[in-house]
């Protein structure tokens, strides 16, 4: 299919032929008709990916801070690696369009195939042939209204929410700044609101159209106080609706001068934010933020698992907002028609981004892209080629599932240094996965998992997935008879870990999870010195993961599992690896909101206590390990230094560059799949780490001893 997409690293904006998106759980898949431009959103997009590294670094201080950050944490290399995986993707462009629907996932009820959509949502509802979203973004389309002005609802969803979050009353007087495609709605919804609307804008044009869409006040001036102190009888305006794009803090400072004491001002738009507390203080005026198309935005557990609002309460969530907006167009009390100044086929956005960014030299102010029959659909095999050599000798031919960051900053770069051979890639995203094809040279791109895991010419599955999709990963793998990388966790549930374990069973296989740690130099170190030991040994290991964004699909227990099956998984199996034995009972108690406090008793008699916490300082290393036995201890130092402590010295075993181990777990999986070895994690250690995880999450909601072998 065709999609628009940015280099994040920059040049020129582009249509590529990228894969179809699957349907996911909790969505539906949209074959849109037709998307909007949103030209400032877009545009800032676009600058930010042509700009420099420093000019990046400039417009982005956000971004250089937690760089830096990584940086101290975890070395040069791994940030580079980062940096580069960023720099190296495409970035889609688009979020409000318009389709029939063609799939619908599992869970979502009240949508059906056939039926005709509004689309929302940047990462979802992109400028594309196919779209995937969320069952919470996407709002029934009334009859009699097109597909062409349904595409503009999440548009007109931002402008609305603004007239919300305004406040605005019957009779008041409303300024609106920035007469712009959001100005423009903005204007028609105060109308239709019965405010009094004072548009301003210094392009006549845009003004002109303005005073036909019912502002009772269009003006095309720099000093428009006497016109608004002439409507509100010297008082000044009621509210303002910033609806500017600017870098410029001017258009806030013209609002304020143009309010009434106790006004309101609303930022729609994004300009400076440099306020004069001379101007805000004396007159008591309010300054509002209206967050894009309304509550739900940038919630997680509304936009990606569909939890919705009650409709009591939060009467008009952004789903709502998309319904209200396509009314307003549907009844006429909104026109688009004088809006929209531009129509292009898809195939020639390229064209269209030419008006967007100013290369085209032309006024502009709504932007189609339409979709149909001037599309190329992809082999019917559903195989794209990226240009790369199709053909590899058996032995390490890669078949890669799932491609986020980590996987292409450190999974990818690790499997190439050990010699596998790219086959085929798989992501829920077709355009993430034709950029990985395109940057690491895959042989072809596929359209789904299944297509991965079948394929002739793959000797090898990696699995980088979320983790909910891990365990009927691996168990496909086993059953079709290839071997499987599998990052960490192997299963988030019970019954996924006995579908693995049955596959297993079926047909036995190489399986290797992501339990990396083991492999580290500094770690192997200590395994050497550990082995002299004939007596238990107790552990201490405290790692500071830090908190995690709210909503973030990790905390989710039915997607990411929440931390402790997701990330302290990791650590228990290394405890178990120096251990040289498997966990038999743990108790753990909850530390803040994610973290926790585990105690871990071991076969052989050994102990080990393990705090992951949340809420540590950022400054504080990540990682910290101490190991005691028969007077010596040892201290591990974030994989960076390795000190052996005993009879009144110390002794240091390994120091370097932060090394956790991931080249050489990866080159002994590939080695084995080369070589038809045994996993480099035994399959039975990784299952005995992922019961005992399983124990910790039971322990601390149970609060008791529990048997880690159940």
């Amino acid at each position: 299919m065709k999609q628009v997409l940015q280099a994040a690293g920059g040049g020129r904006t582009r249509v590529a032929d990228v894969p179809e998106p699957a349907v996911r759980r909790g969505g539906v898949l949209v074959a849109t008709e037709w998307s909007l431009i949103s030209a400032g959103t877009e545009r800032l997009v676009i600058d930010l990916a042509t700009k420099s590294l420093l000019g990046k670094a400039k417009a982005r201080p956000d971004l250089v801070k937690k760089t830096l950050e990584k940086l101290r944490r975890e070395g040069l290399l791994a940030t580079y690696r980062a940096v580069s995986g960023r720099l190296a993707g495409d970035v889609p462009l688009g979020y409000s369009a318009a389709g029939r629907v063609i799939a619908v996932g599992e869970g979502v009820s009240g949508i059906a195939v056939g039926d005709r959509v509004a689309c929302a949502g940047a990462g979802y509802a992109n400028h594309a042939e196919v779209i995937s979203v969320p069952r919470n973004l996407v709002a029934p389309v009334p009859v009699g209204l097109s597909s062409r002005d349904a595409c503009v609802a999440t548009m007109g969803a931002i402008a609305l929410h603004g007239v919300r979050t305004a406040d605005v009353r019957l009779g008041e007087v409303v300024v609106v700044i920035g007469l712009g495609l959001l100005g423009q709605l903005a204007v028609q919804f105060l109308r239709a609101s019965g405010a009094r609307v004072v548009a301003l804008d210094l392009d006549p044009e845009r003004v002109r159209i303005a005073g036909n869409l019912g502002a009772e006040a269009a003006v095309c001036s720099e000093d428009p106080g006497p016109i608004v102190r002439g409507m509100t009888g010297g008082h000044g305006a009621d509210a303002a609706l910033v609806c500017a794009g600017s870098e410029s803090s001017e258009p806030l400072a013209l609002a304020a001068r143009l309010l009434r004491r106790a006004g309101v001002v609303t930022l729609v738009g994004a300009t400076g934010m440099d306020l004069d507390r001379r101007t805000f203080y004396p007159n008591e005026l309010s300054l509002r933020m209206s967050t894009s198309y309304g509550p739900g935005r940038y919630d997680a557990h509304y936009e990606e698992q569909g939890i919705d609002y009650p409709y009591a309460y939060v009467r008009w969530t952004e789903g709502r907002n998309l319904r209200a907006v396509m009314d307003f167009v549907a009844n006429g009390s909104v026109d688009l028609d004088p809006l929209m100044t531009h129509e292009f086929a898809i195939g020639d956005a390229a064209r269209a981004y030419e008006i967007v960014t100013g290369d085209g030299g032309e006024p502009f102010m709504g932007i189609l892209l339409r979709y149909g029959a001037e599309a190329t659909p992809l082999a019917a095999s559903g195989l794209a080629s990226s240009g790369a050599d199709s053909v590899a000798a058996p032995g390490a031919r890669i078949g890669m599932v799932g491609a986020g960051l980590f996987a292409t900053g450190v999974l990818l770069p690790a499997l190439r240094s050990a010699g596998g051979a790219f086959q085929a890639v798989s992501t829920a995203s077709g355009a993430t996965a034709d950029a990985v094809a395109r940057t690491f040279g895959f042989a072809r791109v596929a359209r789904s998992s299944d297509e991965v895991v079948a394929a002739d010419d793959v000797d090898a599955i990696v699995v980088a997935t979320r983790h909910d999709s891990h365990a009927a990963l691996v168990a496909a793998a086993l059953r079709a008879g290839k071997a499987c990388f599998v990052e960490k966790p192997l299963a988030i549930e019970r019954a996924g870990l006995d579908d693995v374990l049955e596959a297993m069973a079926e047909r036995p296989g190489l399986v290797c999870v992501g339990f990396n740690r083991r492999f580290a130099p500094a770690i192997r170190a200590l395994s050497e010195a550990l082995a002299q030991r004939s007596s238990p040994l107790h552990a201490r290991y405290r790692i500071n993961a830090g908190r995690m964004p709210d909503g973030h699909w990790t905390l989710d227990p039915a997607v990411g599992g929440g931390r402790i099956l997701g990330e302290v998984c990791h650590f228990v199996d290394l405890l178990a690896f120096l251990a040289r034995a498997p966990v038999t009972h743990v108790q753990a108690v909850p530390i803040g909101d994610d973290g926790v406090c585990a105690t871990l008793r071991f076969g052989d008699g050994s102990t080990a206590t393990l705090d992951y916490l949340s809420g540590g300082a950022a400054g504080l290393p990540k990682e910290c390990l101490d190991v005691h036995w028969e007077g010596r201890s040892f201290v591990l130092d974030d994989f960076r230094e390795l000190t052996e402590f005993g009879a009144g010295k110390s002794e240091r075993l390994w120091s370097g560059s932060q090394d956790k181990g991931h080249g050489a777990e990866i080159a002994a999986f590939v080695a084995a799949v080369k070589n038809g070895g045994p996993s480099p994690v035994p399959f039975g250690e990784a299952v005995a780490s992922t019961r005992a995880t399983f124990a910790i999450a039971e322990a601390t909601r149970a609060g008791r001893v529990v048997d880690a072998g159940a």
